[in-house]
């Protein structure tokens, strides 16, 4: 027994040496040899990426042309590191510049107008807000919003590598997920363009002799829009992201990432994105509105909503929404108002919508992946709609007229089994008919082989596309359907950013952070 214990003592011995502690559990053994089986190692867990902080805060706020000028508000800090913070005044009455400097951000505390109103019929050009490639503005409260007043502009020109970004606090601060939505208001453009569904005002039969306005949803304040201009200029906007918007002005009043109200052709839209807007991707009332490359993602409501009478030529759509939300991904209506001119005339070229939830879940009314309705004459060129789990189109008649008419050429359907709804006046029937399967290259019973989720594949490129520089010289030649024509075809990246719902390659970055440069 002196032995073994002997033994015993000087094996512990060494093996206190290689690690043995306090905690360690020695089996005292049944006779014989003693066994010490030794418990395997508690992997060492991953740890969790923490963002390298590499932002420094510039030292202060430049000067702008606006007399009021930038407010310094100290600074912000996130895991990305820290910013100085340069508050908007609550109206800018000098054409200003914004420009890009390291380390800073501009914020809006609450409305931010953009001139003062001109009114309905001046040819007042107002003041311009010029914002500089990869600016990042954000609302500082939930009610913060910009408003570009009639007569006013905004020339916010982003680059592909630097985007100018609208966001919220809780995105500078790193705090946001998948799911954050409706964490500020948006952007608003107000123009001098024929609208219908007057607050004040009323549609007469020509345009030049309406008197029609409309007050901008959920505004406290008078933010009007309308007039008789229809080639009227609110500015460019090109290369942007808007992120988070979406939050409630007033009672079933929310703005949209980017709200387009009596807006004239003469205002320029290229290259946008909507990031989680808590209604809809963006929404236009009334106007002439002309854009190519626009991009919604994760749309609480529509994806794309359009009604008052707009007058609207589309090219190069992404309609993608998040897995169990969202509505339509096109509601396009004047719903109640089917007497009133003018109709509005949509023309919606070389776009891929897609809702891919794993079951039927149309939050809302519309009930269906397009829903047009209510004195809207609508044409579909070059679509891809890739809804298995919903019914495609749905189609309202009502008032004393037709709701709407549709045309369709080119454009493929991979629904569910229902495919079409009618109410009001039509019949599912009469929606069938009116999409013409089979004719004009549309297909309703299409096989969706898009990669990555919204990239053409082999179905997509057999489809025979239709020419729409037929239409406008506003349509540029694009001998495909779906808005990606294959791997190749990258004009959505670089410039925006990415999420669970739509990933758009390395040279993008996720939504969650903000870029450094």
């Amino acid at each position: 027994m002196k032995k073994i214990n002997g033994l015993f003592l000087v094996g512990c011995s060494a093996i206190a040496l290689a690690g043995c502690g306090p905690t360690d559990i020695a089996s005292p053994g049944t006779g014989g040899n003693v066994v010490i089986n030794q418990p395997a190692p508690t992997p060492t867990p991953s740890p969790t990426p923490t963002p390298t902080p590499t932002v420094t805060a510039a030292a202060g706020c430049p000067t702008i042309e606006d007399p009021t000028g930038l407010t310094d508000s100290g600074t912000v800090t996130s895991s990305q590191g820290s910013w100085r913070v340069c508050t908007l005044p609550a109206r800018i009455t000098r054409s200003s510049n914004l420009p890009k400097i390291p380390g800073l951000l501009y914020a809006m505390n609450g409305r931010v107008d953009v001139g003062t109103d001109a009114g309905f019929s001046s040819t007042s050009t107002g003041v311009t807000l010029t914002i500089q490639p990869g600016v990042i503005l954000f609302g500082n409260t939930g009610t913060s919003w910009l408003a570009v007043n009639r007569g006013n502009k905004i020339n916010a020109v982003g680059t592909a590598t630097a985007p100018i970004i609208f966001t919220s606090r809780d995105n500078v601060l790193g705090l946001n997920t998948e799911t954050s939505q409706g964490q500020w208001g948006g952007v608003v453009l107000m123009g001098r363009a024929p609208v219908t569904d007057c607050t004040t005002g009323s549609v007469a039969s020509g345009s030049t002799a309406s008197t029609c306005e409309r007050q901008t949803e959920g505004s406290a304040d008078p933010a009007l829009f309308g007039g008789t201009n229809s080639a009227d200029s609110s500015g460019t906007m090109r290369y942007v992201q808007i992120r988070y918007s979406g939050y409630v002005l007033g009672a079933n009043s929310e703005l949209q990432a980017l709200t387009l109200e009596g807006v004239g052709s003469g205002t320029q839209f290229d290259y946008i994105q909507s990031y989680n807007s808590s209604d809809d991707g963006a929404e236009f009332f009334g106007g002439s509105v002309n854009m190519q490359h626009y991009i919604s993602v994760g749309a609480d409501d529509d994806s794309l909503d359009m009604d008052t009478g707009v007058q609207a030529n589309l090219q190069y759509l992404l309609l993608i929404q998040r897995a169990g939300r969202g509505d339509a991904l096109m509601e396009l209506d004047s719903n109640g108002n089917e007497a009133q001119t003018p109709r509005q005339v949509s023309r919606i070229a070389n776009f891929t919508a897609v809702q891919l939830q794993t079951s039927p879940d149309n939050e809302a009314a519309d009930q269906a992946a397009l829903l047009f309705r209510g004195n809207s004459d609508i044409s579909l060129y070059n679509g891809v709609v890739n809804t298995p789990n919903n019914e495609c189109i749905r189609m309202n008649g009502s008032g004393g007229s037709a709701a709407s008419t549709l045309t369709a050429r080119s454009v493929v359907m991979t629904c569910n089994s229902t495919k079409y709804l009618g109410t009001g006046t039509y019949t599912a029937a009469q929606v069938q008919t009116f999409f013409g399967s089979g004719s004009n290259n549309n297909n309703d019973a299409f096989t969706s082989t898009l990669t990555g989720g919204f990239i053409n594949g082999a179905n997509e490129t057999a489809v025979t596309a239709f020419d729409v520089t037929t239409l406008s010289s506003f349509f540029s030649a694009a001998p495909y359907v779906g808005a990606v024509r294959n791997a190749s075809d990258t004009w959505y990246a670089g410039w925006t950013c990415n999420s669970a719902a739509a990933n758009f390659g390395t040279t993008s970055q996720s939504c969650t952070l903000l870029p450094i440069t």
